[in-house]
């Protein structure tokens, strides 16, 4: 069975693999206080090209709600498109830490500045806003969770927004490594940095064998970060094994070369459905591929593809996911495309 069912199914990129090893047996301080975190920090301070903190983290769940809770005081809420990865897969995580998820309807994905906008001033307009929860923060993921992207002038008007309406924006990165990457994409991670309060590297999607890197720009936001880690569980003792793995993903360009290899196969695999008729059910550039399958596509795919399922558009035609990776075999693909057309 060849996967594209998601971009996690491996373990990790083999120079993580081999550092690991080769620093296995040091002995080094714990909690992060190693020289190894220490050095992939500055290396992903100086690509932000911005005053920031930088924290690693275990995985994005917990990323997203360390965040949150650590920015909201009890009453507050925080904006995001209904699509959302904390409004629609984290089983309440945010709302588990007693802030509600706003939900707004989103559009391949993504919402607009002036979603935002109506959505506030309709809450600072009610008589009874005493009664609801405050808007306080936007959370977007880029790329979003149906891989589109946000531009940087979407991104600028999500942000003079939360400037009039002193709300923190905060971006959802699990797959910000494609994001980056793509062709489409006109914002660098020093842009992110420059407009965002806080957001998050992902490794655990793009080459790590586990982890995420919160990158803090906003001053207010940085102070007691750690004492915050600790309480939601989120400080691991060997830290360490954080540090190494992004230090080896951000030396020498790798995060970045391993992102444009998993579209370099996204691209071919989409050109591949593309040449059969099969349309795409979002413009995705990025590394995930929804295209509309029949029922009887779909069977005869599962045979040797593990994919999937993501959206019933009627009884016969379905949305499908697929995912490509660091370690996608373009073998794989080209197989994958031979199948695709035989459908």
């Amino acid at each position: 069975m060849i996967r594209f069912d998601n971009d996690y199914t491996e373990g990790a990129h083999p120079r993580i693999i081999e550092k690991l090893v080769d620093t296995n047996e040091e002995q080094l301080p714990g909690y992060g206080r190693d020289h190894y975190s220490d050095e992939a920090k500055a290396l992903i301070s100086s690509i932000c090209d911005h005053d920031v903190d930088v924290h690693f983290m275990v995985g994005g769940t917990q990323a997203n709600l360390t965040i949150i809770s650590s920015a909201l005081r009890t009453h507050q809420g925080v904006i995001a498109p209904d699509s959302g990865h904390i409004a629609a897969d984290e089983t309440g995580a945010i709302e588990a830490t007693g802030h509600k998820v706003l939900e707004l309807e989103n559009e391949n994905g993504k919402i607009s500045a002036e979603q935002v906008e109506d959505f506030v001033e309709g809450h600072w307009n009610s008589p009874v806003r005493e009664h609801m929860s405050q808007p306080k923060m936007v959370c977007i993921s880029q790329p979003t969770e149906s891989g589109t992207l946000y531009s940087k002038q979407e991104l600028e008007r999500i942000r003079k927004v939360c400037d009039d309406y002193n709300l923190y924006l905060m971006v959802d990165g699990a797959r910000l490594g494609y994001a980056l990457a793509s062709e489409e994409n006109d914002t660098t991670l020093a842009d992110v940095a420059r407009l965002c309060d806080v957001f998050y590297i992902g490794g655990t999607k793009v080459g790590a064998l586990f982890g995420e890197a919160v990158v803090i720009s906003n001053g207010s936001l940085k102070e007691d970060f750690r004492y915050i880690i600790k309480q939601k569980g989120g400080m691991l003792a060997k830290g360490r094994l954080l540090g190494i793995q992004f230090k080896v993903l951000f030396e020498d360009d790798l995060y970045f070369d391993i992102s444009r290899h998993a579209l370099e196969m996204a691209k071919r695999l989409q050109e591949g459905f593309e040449n059969k008729g099969i349309e795409m059910h979002y413009p995705s550039p990025t590394n995930q591929l929804f295209p509309v399958l029949t029922t009887l596509q779909i069977d005869k795919l599962r045979q040797k593809y593990a994919f999937q399922p993501w959206e019933d558009l009627d009884v016969d035609r379905k949305v499908i996911r697929f995912c490509t990776s660091w370690s996608t075999d373009e073998n794989d693909v080209e197989a994958l495309i031979e199948d695709i057309g035989r459908l």
